[in-house]
């Protein structure tokens, strides 16, 4: 599975996601710090904090999530580009695994 999201509000997702840790009353004080930074710094990682690959596929039958990541990078989408085929390291052999591809 391949997702392809595209991010629109930038600062909306940022604020979001800071307004997610703040929320957070267990998170300890230095890990809320970074975490943070981390969201402010790289729109992937706001959105992760939003959106739980678990929660995705987590109630799917027949499914079990194997590997879920994060990349971020800005592209011109086209799905009707043969450019937008598996990339050769988005196959697995007999596992399927699923990967986020991020715009912003």
């Amino acid at each position: 599975m391949e997702l392809v999201v595209e991010v629109d509000d930038v600062d909306a997702l940022t604020k979001a996601a800071l307004q997610r840790i703040a929320a957070d009353t267990e998170m300890p004080a230095d890990e809320r710090v970074h975490a943070e930074d981390t969201v402010t710094e790289d729109t992937a990682e706001a959105l992760a904090y939003l959106v739980d690959p678990f929660d995705l596929v987590g109630e799917v039958p027949g499914t079990e999530l194997a590997q879920a990541s994060w990349s971020s990078e800005e592209i011109d989408y086209d799905p009707d580009s043969p450019d937008w085929d598996l990339d050769e390291d988005d196959e697995a052999d007999g596992d399927e695994v699923v990967g986020e591809r991020v715009g912003g």
